[in-house]
């Protein structure tokens, strides 16, 4: 859920990304990994971005990944294969602290073979740039900010000036699964407007997921898959009794092994 969250913001508010990772607003689209090989790719967890000269490709990780260094080698071979004329940046940006010697490697060797990517640990980034662009700020509670609760007061403050509703409440969404990761839930309720995170497309993608994972038994069995995967993301279990409607209860035995 965190991975397909940061997903959305960077496909949605891709010059913001550009700013923060490339340092210039650099226009970019979203290019499909389906048109890098006919082999799987993992869409759900990674990014590609792309303009007329740059391929930008993002992996967000909330835990460290023994196998991300050959993923980031494989995955640049299969762009530079298709684009060899334009310049790949890959980052692979971590969201949670760890200590975990993975989270500080960035590179991938093999006999001859040495590839680079580049990695981004978000809780050592200064918060001042995620405030300043809207598709970073659901990330900012994450940062190296002296106050997280006092940024997340901020970034509530500034998504309630967006005149826009559909964005207002797609950014309210972000910031309230992304911030779940730093914040405790009464914390985050009580700053972010829960009430309109169910009309986000971040919302209806979940429920649209959970309705395709589900065995299509009536809106209970949708809702309970929901709930299962919210479960799996690591969710707090009062905000899945919120978005899901179904009872404390209910969400207690789906935990329950």
């Amino acid at each position: 859920m965190y991975d397909n969250t940061c997903k959305y913001l960077a496909e949605t508010y891709p010059a913001d990304f550009a700013t923060w990772l490339l340092g210039e607003p650099i226009a970019l689209t979203r290019l499909e990994p389906r048109e890098l090989s006919t082999e799987p790719i993992r869409a759900d967890s990674l990014t590609f971005l792309e303009s007329q000269d740059v391929v930008l490709h993002l992996e967000f990780q909330t835990r460290p990944d023994d196998a991300i260094p050959f993923r980031m080698a494989d995955y640049y071979l299969r762009l530079y294969r298709k684009y060899p004329q334009r310049q790949i940046r890959q980052f692979v940006i971590y969201l949670l602290p760890s200590q975990d010697p993975l989270v500080y490697q960035r590179t991938f060797e093999h006999s001859y073979l040495k590839h680079e990517f580049a990695v981004i640990r978000l809780w050592e980034q200064p918060v001042e740039i995620f405030l300043q662009n809207q598709g970073l700020m659901p990330l900012a509670a994450l940062t190296q900010t002296p106050d997280p609760v006092q940024t997340l007061r901020d970034i509530a403050q500034r998504i309630d000036r967006i005149p826009e509703r559909r964005q207002q409440r797609n950014l309210t969404a972000a910031t309230e699964i992304i911030s779940g990761l730093a914040l405790e839930k009464q914390v985050i309720q009580q700053l972010l407007r829960s009430d309109i995170m169910k009309e986000s497309v971040i919302y209806q993608a979940i429920l649209e997921e959970g309705k395709q994972e589900g065995r299509q038994e009536g809106l209970t069995e949708a809702q309970k898959q929901i709930a299962l995967k919210m479960l799996r993301s690591g969710l707090n279990k009062s905000l899945i009794v919120e978005l899901t409607g179904l009872s404390p209860a209910e969400v207690e035995s789906l935990a329950s092994p």
